[in-house]
């Protein structure tokens, strides 16, 4: 059986269950939350939920969005499934258990206004692999690669719908290759620093589909002070 704990957010007022050894949830996941923009009614996909934290902290903050959140591997899944329902947000966050590289449209009941991922950051080839397997295909691209998540996202959005994602600032150029690929034109951008001074280590940005040339690059934000 696995070990979990019990962590809270917003004062206790949500509670989130995760492996206690497997993979954990990170900083990437609440910076990623609270740089996605949404209207009231729309509808957002989560490609590769984990635990379920991005579709939890989304559902809390705008009360009127409808999330569901992808997650290939079943434990990870049956904890964010029990995430939803401990959190009493069942009627607008779903969990599916599903492979994003063969997710259609028609499991998906609404259109998708927004896709939001944490893409795993490490090619198969690089570095040393964690024998933990949830660790492992959150780091490495074990379940599914960087292109495998643009793909998914252009696939189940609708025209002018938008992807947002948070990757490792030494790999923007591969996240803007892959976006423009796909025809997401990149249109946000903000780059994390953990403090000033330092270089960037990670880089939030949103792609449009559809969208026209001309991005927004927003001021940097520093995690820590000096």
């Amino acid at each position: 059986m696995t070990t979990v704990t019990d962590d809270t957010f917003f004062d206790g007022r949500l509670t989130v269950r995760q492996p206690k050894d497997g993979y954990r949830y990170s900083i990437d996941a609440v910076l990623l939350a609270d740089f996605v923009r949404f209207r009231d009614g729309q509808t957002v996909l989560e490609l590769g939920t984990g635990c379920g934290i991005i579709p939890l902290i989304l559902a809390f903050r705008y009360p009127t969005l409808k999330i569901f959140g992808v997650e290939i591997q079943d434990q990870l899944a049956r904890i964010a499934a029990e995430n939803v329902r401990r959190n009493h947000l069942a009627e607008r966050v779903s969990i599916l258990h599903r492979d994003l590289k063969s997710l259609t449209l028609q499991q998906v009941p609404d259109q998708v206004q927004h896709v939001v991922c944490n893409p795993p950051y490490r090619r198969v080839n690089s570095g040393r692999i964690n024998p933990q397997l949830e660790k492992a295909g959150a780091r490495h691209e074990i379940f599914a690669e960087l292109a495998d998540f643009v793909d998914a996202a252009a696939r189940m959005l609708q025209l002018s719908g938008s992807l947002t994602t948070v990757y490792p600032a030494p790999r923007l150029v591969d996240m803007v290759a892959h976006l423009r690929r796909a025809n997401l034109e990149p249109k946000r951008l903000r780059m994390v620093h953990s403090k000033t001074g330092e270089p960037a280590r990670l880089v939030l940005i949103t792609g449009v589909k559809g969208g026209r040339p001309g991005l927004e690059v927003e001021s940097p934000l520093m995690i820590y002070r000096n």
